[in-house]
């Protein structure tokens, strides 16, 4: 059972189910959505091995926090954010294991070696890197842009989700824009 395989409203009666505490729908419900919570953390970390370790991640969420589900918008939506989440997760877990602390460690190599840190080599370096800087005095600003722009959800979806109005939210994304476009490579 896949998620293309059901309807919205089929996932979102799963999940329904699943926080109502019947572990049957659980297990049905992160069966079908793996392959699109995959695919999500595949956007930001495209080495698969990465992925796949923060689709887990995002699983292990879902099934801890369905609770915090409101149910206003589809459960999808909702799953976006988890699996973005855990994909930024285990790209700053990778980032930090891949860069020594102290310059000494680094025994004369000037940079992390792309085959073993695949995510140094990844192709979101530059997005990834410019949400961070943004998120240590802008925070409000990361997710809705991310969701816009890196997902494609539409402001009505992303309002919906963050429970902020339309207008904030479009506020915030043309704000972390603003700010996201210097910091990309060639956005200079």
């Amino acid at each position: 059972m896949t998620a293309d395989a059901l309807t919205a409203d089929e996932i979102d009666d799963l999940a329904r189910r699943a926080q109502g505490g019947d572990t049957d729908a659980m297990e049905a419900l992160l069966a079908a959505v793996r392959p699109r919570t995959l695919n999500v953390c595949r956007g930001v970390l495209p080495h698969l091995a990465d992925a796949e370790d923060a689709c887990q991640e995002a699983l292990l969420n879902v099934a801890r926090k369905i609770g915090s589900w409101n149910g206003r918008g589809r459960f999808t939506t909702w799953l976006h954010v988890v699996a973005v989440n855990s994909a930024r997760t285990t790209y700053r877990r990778l980032k930090n294991q891949a860069t020594p602390q102290d310059p000494q460690e680094s025994f004369g190599l000037d940079r992390p070696d792309p085959r073993t840190t695949s995510v140094i080599a990844g192709t979101r370096l530059d997005l990834l890197e410019a949400m961070e800087t943004i998120e240590k005095d802008h925070p409000q600003f990361v997710e809705p842009l991310l969701l816009r722009d890196v997902y494609g959800l539409s402001y009505d979806e992303i309002a919906t989700l963050l429970g902020v109005p339309l207008g904030t939210v479009k506020a915030q994304i043309h704000h972390g824009r603003k700010l996201a476009r210097p910091l990309l490579r060639g956005g200079e």
